[in-house]
């Protein structure tokens, strides 16, 4: 089985919070990771899939049946099917709380947002600490850490079964059975009424533009429908972690600054999936690799970016910019350059905005096999090694 980063964090937050929820996109392992928690646990647990009707028709009466386990972690997978339970565990928390019992009763599983999970005005604010559980991490698997093991991911993507394929014809049937079967069932099951070809084609478009400004009324104008109908179904996709609004720096009111997120499709492969790239030679003729590379690099470090690290871009109207910047605790403000290419160098706009917003570490994530000094203060760093970096600069964060 693959060790999970998520794996350590989620056992240190139980023994904090009453509850835990383990949130991200279908099939990318939740269950997986909760069961294997489940085993290596001498506490007694209980595992209910809110899936099947058998383990819905225990919680009819949810306050009686859950209060008769009071010993037990408790999981609930697939929230999202009984969204009324908010309610519900928050009484059963603050009861719990009144007897001395403030940790460790409940890890919740779900695949969208706490926001768009709950449907309702319930809250857990106080009560709840939230885990992201990414598609796998090239530091996860490790073919990824030769050249040919990385590019495989890239191509493939992170979740399991479409990495982990026997080869690449597999891997993209799973992948495009995984899209439709989320644009026909899983998102409707959720309660938006949007047609799932509009949804296909929506998604296809950010692919397309993989990394690029976003566009609203180019969308809105490709797609026969309103800039609101746009921004509801990118407000979708973000809540269902499928894509990513990576915001613009604005801290800097004496330039005139960029002020359109950018947007990436996640997971890499579902890039490849949506455009019908169906190997690597295919993916680096394409025009997307650039977008895709960058992509699959912003997912890889903002996953090992200490919690409440600002993540943006920094762009402005006389030519500079970087491609990503990372403000880590109080003190640090990376910039960061994503390179393709293994013979990497950087422009005159990296070091005008890394002037700009007072970077104090530059740093280009590039292709190649090797990390190595560029000189001007800049670090040419293989993807590893810029993972690693920013694994580093969270054990720092937790000790400040």
């Amino acid at each position: 089985m693959i060790k999970r980063r998520a794996e350590s964090r989620i056992k240190e937050l139980l023994t904090r919070f009453p509850a835990v929820a383990l949130l991200g996109p279908r099939q990318v392992g939740k269950t997986t990771l909760s069961l294997d928690l489940i085993a290596q646990s001498i506490r007694p647990s209980l595992y209910l899939d809110l899936e099947r009707p058998a383990d819905r028709a225990k919680l009819a009466d949810a306050d009686a049946y859950l209060d008769s386990h009071e010993e037990k972690l408790i999981v609930l997978d697939e929230l999202q099917r009984v969204p009324e339970l908010f309610g519900v565990l928050r009484g059963i928390i603050d009861r719990r709380r009144q007897k001395g019992a403030r940790h460790g009763h409940f890890l919740l599983l779900g695949s969208a947002s706490i926001d768009l999970l709950k449907q309702s005005s319930e809250t857990l604010a106080g009560r709840i600490a939230t885990v992201e559980l990414t598609p796998l991490l090239a530091n996860e698997v490790a073919e990824a850490a030769t050249a040919s093991g990385r590019d495989r991911l890239w191509l493939r993507g992170g979740f399991p079964e479409s990495t982990l394929a026997r080869n690449s014809a597999e891997s993209l049937e799973w992948r495009e059975a995984f899209i439709s079967t989320y644009l026909e069932r899983d998102i409707p099951a959720l309660g938006p009424r949007i047609p799932a070809e509009t949804l296909r084609r929506f998604w296809t478009m950010l692919a397309h533009q993989q990394g690029a400004l976003l566009n609203a009324s180019a969308l809105a104008a490709g797609l026969g429908v309103s800039g609101q109908s746009v921004a509801r179904y990118l407000d979708l996709m973000v809540d269902l972690f499928l894509v990513r609004r990576l915001q613009p720096w604005t801290s800097n009111p004496r330039k005139r600054l960029v002020k359109s997120p950018k947007c990436y499709v996640r997971d890499s492969g579902l890039v490849h999936a949506l455009l019908g790239l169906k190997d690597l030679d295919t993916l680096l003729g394409h025009p997307v690799t650039g977008g895709s590379w960058e992509g699959f690099v912003v997912e890889s470090l903002l996953a090992c970016a200490p919690a409440g690290t600002r993540s943006s871009f920094y762009r402005t109207s006389a030519g500079a910019e970087i491609d990503l910047v990372l403000e880590i605790g109080p003190t640090e403000r990376w910039a960061v350059e994503i390179k393709r290419s293994s013979a990497p160098t950087v422009s005159k706009g990296f070091h005008l905005g890394s002037d700009d917003i007072d970077a104090t570490r530059r740093i280009v994530v590039h292709a190649g096999a090797e990390s190595f000094a560029l000189g001007a203060g800049v670090e040419a760093l293989t993807l590893q090694d810029a993972m690693q970096a920013v694994e580093n600069a969270e054990i720092a964060a937790r000790k400040f």
